[in-house]
């Protein structure tokens, strides 16, 4: 079926795609992505091409948005040659609906484990060069019209990072940015980040492998100065303690996009629920 253009996001002009912000709420901030480095930055830099979205209208109407990212774009924000965005555009087509967000929260019968994917549909045109994400139902009130603590940054922050770490523990840090103080339980740390099974039977290699090189491409790359330390229970590693300095990214007041939600946004929530569509963040909000 073909989409209708007036569902998707249309650039202003004069504005470059890696000055424009990445909106999120911090529940999926800080939920596990499940996203390679390429994918991530398709989803970041589609993510940003919402920071113009003037209204919910037309996401109620559709029940989700569509948002169409050129390679030529990508190629530009990414700094990679034009057949590498070609390429990882293509592959994304084809992986995204793969890759689902994780929560994960404690019940006093176990673990309570929550999966949502990102997508309801891609679309690859090859020939023109561009990709088409349609923004999963649930993943729609943690992307627009955001009210209180949510994380935000500029693309341009991330584009130069080389590394899903760096990434990660970028957005994680800015997702508590009022603080200027992370403070994770290990198993939590290492769910977020995505840590391989492998690393998390031995600390020195979650320092040696996670930690310190996204530490160090932040402190490098970012500008950001952060400094860490562990958390112990006798000689076992039981957490961490970041302490940062948040990069701020509001150079002038929020746009229309972030303003606070209004009676039509919650009925069109309701909506949702009523028609037994479960909400990412009655899920995710519990793991904050």
């Amino acid at each position: 079926m073909q989409a209708k253009a007036q569902h998707m996001i249309r650039l202003d002009k004069d504005r470059m795609l890696c000055d424009m912000q990445v909106n999120m709420s911090n529940s999926l901030a800080r939920s596990a992505h499940g996203l390679s480095l390429s994918e991530k930055r398709i989803i970041a830099a589609c993510i940003a091409k919402t920071d113009q979205l003037p209204s919910m209208e037309a996401v109620r109407e559709r029940g989700a948005w569509l948002v169409r990212l050129s390679a030529a774009d990508y190629a530009e924000t990414f700094d990679v040659d034009l057949d590498t965005a070609y390429d990882q555009l293509q592959a994304a087509a084809k992986n995204l609906f793969k890759r689902y967000i994780t929560a994960v929260r404690d019940t006093k019968n176990g673990p309570e484990i929550y999966h949502c994917v990102w997508v309801g549909a891609v679309r690859y045109h090859k020939g023109e060069g561009w990709i088409e994400l349609s923004w999963w139902h649930e993943i729609v009130p943690h992307l627009f019209n955001l009210a209180g603590e949510f994380t935000q940054y500029k693309l341009t922050q991330a584009t130069a990072l080389r590394s899903m770490y760096s990434w990660r523990l970028f957005e994680l840090l800015q997702s508590w940015k009022g603080t200027g103080c992370y403070q994770p339980s290990l198993d939590d740390f290492c769910k977020s980040m995505e840590v391989p099974e492998s690393y998390r039977k031995n600390f020195k290699l979650i320092r040696t492998r996670v930690i310190e090189p996204a530490v160090q491409e932040l402190v490098e790359k970012n500008n950001m100065p952060i400094t860490w330390k562990t958390l112990n229970a006798g000689r076992k590693v039981v957490g961490l303690d970041f302490m940062f300095k948040p990069v701020e990214v509001l150079e002038e007041e929020p746009g229309e996009s972030l303003r606070p939600m209004i009676a039509e946004d919650q009925a069109y929530r309701d909506k949702l629920e009523a028609n037994g569509q479960q909400r990412i963040d009655a899920a995710l909000n519990e793991v904050e």
